[in-house]
């Protein structure tokens, strides 16, 4: 797909490269939803990308997408759907759990007790657990063992809603992050007793594999967008 085309018809490129690698696993591409990340991108975007009816958008950073928001309201647009997608500091919790509508990077139970605590008599905040598959150096990501460790506890705060994992897999072995990921998905499911119907794997350049892994969720930025600012 050519850097040049329109957002539109990147988008329906993305979206027939999507329902292919679906149809060669035997799935259903309704299963499969799609959340373009607008980080890096300019307000322009954003806005391009809600007239296409792209109501969740993904973002990496609390100021960026703070200033996008404000954008969108300063015009009087509707605000999308964000998920964050970045690493998300304690001390920022307060601030992100009333900006954002998903927090994707949760790695920590002492984490998950803080957006619980920020949330009061404001009702649960949807989170997914990120979990680190590669061992890599300087990845964020719960241990797999540990979040199963933990499973019981975050499930119990009352004021998010675990409803999934998040993971980024490494260049050199993407299968094999992702089928762990579904694996261990599987595993906390049955552990724990509650439904965790997503799967947010792959990006631009790994989507086909983790869409033949399992993933409910594909994140593509630059594919959709061109490349970053």
């Amino acid at each position: 797909m050519s850097a040049a085309a329109p957002l539109e018809e990147r988008l329906a490129w993305v979206r027939a490269e999507m329902a292919a690698a679906a149809g060669r696993s035997g799935r259903d591409p309704d299963e499969i939803s799609l959340l373009p990340v607008t980080k890096g991108q300019p307000e322009t975007a954003v806005a391009a990308a809600l007239a296409l009816g792209l109501d969740d958008l993904g973002e990496n950073y609390l100021q960026e997408c703070r200033s996008k928001d404000l954008a969108l309201l300063a015009r009087g647009q509707a605000r999308p759907r964000w998920h964050m997608l970045g690493h998300l500091q304690r001390n920022k919790v307060r601030r992100a759990a009333e900006l954002f509508s998903v927090l994707e990077t949760v790695d920590s139970l002492a984490l998950a007790r803080a957006i619980s605590a920020s949330r009061a008599d404001q009702g649960r905040l949807m989170i997914l657990c990120e979990v680190d598959f590669t061992g890599l150096p300087g990845r964020g990501g719960y241990p797999p063992a540990q979040l199963a460790a933990e499973l019981e506890e975050l499930q119990a705060l009352p004021g998010v809603l675990m409803r999934g994992l998040m993971t980024v897999a490494s260049r050199e072995e993407p299968e094999r992050c992702f089928d762990a990921c579904r694996t261990l998905r599987d595993h906390l499911a049955e552990q724990g007793g509650a439904e965790l119907p997503v799967l947010s794997m792959g990006m631009s350049g790994d989507f086909r594999e983790a869409i033949a892994a399992g993933s409910t969720q594909v994140r593509a930025g630059t594919l959709l967008f061109g490349p970053r600012l």
